[in-house]
């Protein structure tokens, strides 16, 4: 059964420390034909629905607690009857969102997931976030970064609950060590790979 990554993208906003912003939203999606995981909740239930197509969603994974990335988990989760994965050390972070309800299940590094013959690896990377977490897909060549690192560089810190040294270890230790052609896919903007990252790296450190 072939395997493949879906993908759109979603404008809404992002809300913290008392700033609002507009941002746009990668939405990915991985599985086969019958079955998926789907990586982060953000804006709009029935774009994911249609990124979804009818097939049942084994699980919803969260990158991390921020408001663009768990807005509508809730609602996806009762849509699809899917449960919502988040990493426990985010939970503060997610209660800013949903004070009333809590993540069905806890995301625990190294932990897999499986469609079928593809397998998604839970990799923890703080920095954005205490509970950020990158997705790695070794049969995809892929890693889904949330806004651990993008294509410019890494994800924000100087934030509430974020940590500029957290994120550069966890984007030395974890995500250099990857295959070199390993696909990108962040929370937002273009994707890009490890080798192209590992070219850049030393310069986003200096800066």
């Amino acid at each position: 059964m072939s395997i493949r990554i879906d993908h759109a993208v979603v404008e809404g906003k992002f809300s913290l420390d008392g700033e609002v912003h507009e941002v746009e939203n990668n939405l990915w999606v991985v599985g086969d034909a019958h079955q998926c995981l789907v990586i982060d909740a953000p804006h709009d239930v029935e774009a994911i629905r249609e990124l979804v197509a009818g097939r049942e969603v084994v699980a919803v994974l969260l990158t991390h607690a921020h408001d663009d990335h768990v807005r509508v988990a809730p609602d996806l989760a009762d849509a699809v009857a899917a449960p919502v994965h988040l990493h426990p050390a985010d939970r503060p972070v997610w209660e800013l969102t949903h004070p009333a309800r809590q993540p069905d299940a806890r995301l625990v590094d190294r932990q897999t997931f499986h469609i079928g013959r593809l397998s998604v690896q839970v990799m923890h990377t703080p920095g954005h976030t205490p509970g950020s977490v990158c997705l790695y897909s070794p049969d995809l060549a892929t890693v889904f970064t949330g806004d651990t690192l993008f294509a410019g560089g890494p994800g924000a810190t100087g934030r509430s609950f974020s940590d500029r040294d957290a994120i550069i270890d966890s984007i030395r230790d974890r995500l250099l060590p990857l295959p070199p052609r390993t696909r990108v896919h962040p929370g937002h903007g273009p994707s890009t790979t490890i080798a192209e990252v590992v070219a850049q790296f030393d310069e986003w450190v200096a800066r």
